[in-house]
């Protein structure tokens, strides 16, 4: 006996919560819908679903949205790696500065006043 090829599943038949497959038009009424499925606004969803929703509200499949909800994480942590990254580059470069600044305006200092006992010392032996 050969295996029968995946067929696609028609239209009108359901699987139901008990794994029996089932014609549509014999399902009980709890189960037939009466209208359109009811509309959820995008206020109406939880937050962490709101984005999902709106993305494949938009068309695009459900394999941009789950890269999105695994992606999104891993980008907001490595935005804030770099961003202390950043913050500790800037704090050390404003402690160099800030000592580099100091030292020349001590030398600078030292420099003048040694520059003026040099004058004074010229003029006294002239």
């Amino acid at each position: 006996m050969e295996p029968t090829p995946n067929l696609p599943v028609r239209a009108d038949i359901v699987q139901l919560r008990d794994g029996t497959h089932i014609y549509t038009d014999q399902l009980p009424t709890a189960f037939q819908q009466q209208g359109p499925p009811p509309v959820v606004h995008i206020h109406q969803a939880p937050p962490d679903r709101t984005g999902q929703r709106v993305a494949l509200g938009t068309g695009i499949g459900a394999g941009t949205v789950a890269a999105g909800v695994y992606f999104g994480p891993l980008l907001v942590g490595v935005i804030t790696s770099m961003a202390i990254s950043l913050a500790v580059v800037a704090l050390v470069a404003v402690a160099t500065t800030w000592g580099l600044v100091t030292v020349v305006r001590t030398v600078a200092q030292d420099g003048d006043q040694a520059a003026k006992n040099l004058r004074k010392a010229r003029r006294r032996s002239r």
